[in-house]
């Protein structure tokens, strides 16, 4: 079974209804899958086929979806890559997935120009105009429609979606057909209650895993997808009320930028049934809040990565009576809680989290990674996809994430969670956000680094911030340096890149950023 042929089989049950709206503009099933083959009619024609890879640099947008439903159709692998990243990072990508076409738009031409003079023989396709040297989208969209070729049985990769990067180098996870089929298309829908009668809100880049999942949601289901360009939070309760929008994704800055629209008229909203929440640490005064508003709306929160999709969720009424946790596994889904021999542990005991769901490529769990065969043995086992998660289950079989296993800290021979120290630093009501790395110490190996996004007019002192960890865990855990930011450094996605916040020792925390303060606190 194949992506692209479960949304040619709706565009013929309902070639009339909608499929995708975007910037103002909607087109049905039936229109969709035309374009879809007159694009891929015109990639074939310009050699792209059966396993090749084409590097999609683009903004939110119809021309996504086409494209990415054209690669399919063609046998061919696509490689989103959310215009937030940089050209350089665009060109690491190219290489190393040997990139047989990059499709970009018209006004990234500018900031490209190197890009496109290095790799002269890499054929170009450009969206929203004309530009030398690329043929324009708008061309394939023109043509007729050939005879295009059947792909191979065996041929089951679809997507590369590269990792964050947040602990290292950047990897391409091989995701194959099945495993957006199984995940977004069965195990959703019947985990979530989502159905093809709803209307999807995606507010998050199309290139992203969360903005995929959600439009693979829809396609795959049959369903209407309301498509933002950029996030906007008027613009989202004024599209959630135009077309009655019943889903939607929301991590908590989204949550928080959404509230004072959402309350000058709740009614604008009232439509909404479910929001997806991440796993993420998404503050239980911030869901309450977000009830009292919308109490007829259910919000569901799942864990989920790069390479094994979503593994756990949680749904509403445990966001509130396990508001730290992440859920139990999905039926289906393994996972073990083990050391670092691999074995068992004990419930309440913190392990690193193993996920297993049938062979690897097969069912949720990617295929592996591209060009990486030791990465990739390292990281499948065995069957099990060694996450690099360290977490714990509690007896009734809900997990709870402690930490990055690269993001423990040990200080004077004992672990330190990051994630731990962060939950105790965000729960302060001044504090926006929080990221906890390890430095270097000479005392204690490591010492406790917090650095802290919040509001200059109301930033705590750091004494306050001290004792607030003190009273909420063990003195050992709290920060040795506090520093403030006035903004976090994240990536395109929003992550934030602790290798980057790592990379200062403490003697040169202050004189190096603007504007932080530090502050010892002692180990």
């Amino acid at each position: 079974m194949r992506v692209e042929m479960v949304l040619a089989a709706h565009a013929e049950r309902h070639p009339d209804k909608t499929a995708i709206i975007c910037d103002g503009n909607a087109i049905t099933f039936g229109e969709l899958q035309q374009s879809i083959r007159r694009t891929a009619s015109g990639l074939s024609e310009r050699g792209l086929g059966v396993g090749d890879k084409i590097v999609l640099y683009l903004p939110n947008g119809l021309e996504v979806v086409q494209l990415l439903y054209a690669a399919f159709t063609l046998g061919a692998v696509a490689v989103p890559v959310t215009t937030r990243l940089t050209v350089r990072e665009l060109t690491d990508f190219c290489r190393d997935c040997q990139a047989k076409v990059l499709v970009f738009h018209k006004d990234q031409v500018d900031g490209l120009s190197d890009l496109l003079v290095e790799r002269g023989d890499l054929p170009s396709l450009v969206v929203g105009g004309a530009v030398a040297g690329a043929v324009p989208l708008d061309d394939l969209l023109a043509g007729d429609i050939a005879d295009l070729p059947i792909v191979p049985f065996d041929q089951d990769e679809c997507m590369i979606n590269y990792t964050s990067g947040t602990t290292g180098r950047p990897k391409g996870a091989i995701v194959t057909h099945a495993n957006i089929l199984v995940q977004n298309g069965y195990i959703h829908p019947i985990e979530w209650g989502l159905t093809n009668g709803d209307v999807f809100l995606v507010a998050t880049p199309l290139a992203h895993r969360t903005g995929f999942g959600r439009l693979a949601n829809a396609l795959t289901l049959g369903a209407t997808i309301v498509v933002m360009k950029n996030f906007d939070a008027p613009l989202a309760v004024e599209l959630i009320e135009t077309h009655n929008v019943t889903v939607m994704g929301m991590v908590p800055t989204v949550c928080r930028m959404m509230l004072p629209e959402i309350a000058k008229d709740p009614s604008r909203c009232a439509s909404l049934r479910r929001v997806l929440v991440t796993g993420e640490a998404f503050p239980v005064a911030l869901k309450q809040r977000f009830i009292e508003l919308l109490p007829d709306t259910r919000l569901v929160s799942f864990f989920a990565m790069t390479e094994a999709g979503g593994v756990t969720s949680l749904s509403h009424e445990e966001q509130f009576t396990h508001p730290k946790s992440v859920g139990r596994p999905t039926p289906g889904i393994e996972v073990r809680v083990v050391n670092d021999k691999s074995e068992d542990i004990d419930v309440g005991e913190i392990g690193e989290l193993l996920v297993r769901a049938g062979p690897p490529g097969v069912f949720t769990v990617m295929k592996g990674y591209l060009n990486r065969p030791e990465e990739t043995a390292a990281t499948l086992r065995d069957g099990w996809l060694y996450t690099g998660d360290l977490g714990y289950r509690d007896e009734d079989g809900y997990l709870y994430i402690a930490d990055r296993k690269k993001d423990m800290i040990l200080s004077g021979g004992f672990n330190i969670y990051s994630k731990e120290v962060e939950g105790a630093l965000i729960s302060h009501d001044d504090v926006i956000d929080a990221a906890v790395v390890g430095v270097a110490d000479e005392m204690y190996g490591e010492a406790v680094a917090a650095f802290i996004e919040a509001e200059p007019e109301d930033r705590p002192t750091e004494d306050a911030l001290i004792e607030h960890c003190r009273a909420m865990i063990a003195s050992y855990k709290k920060p040795k340096y506090v520093v403030f930011l006035d903004s976090l450094p994240r990536n395109a996605i929003g992550k934030v890149l602790k290798r980057e916040l790592a990379a200062f020792a403490p003697e040169t925390l202050k004189p190096l950023m603007k504007g932080m303060k530090t502050m010892k606190g002692g180990t």
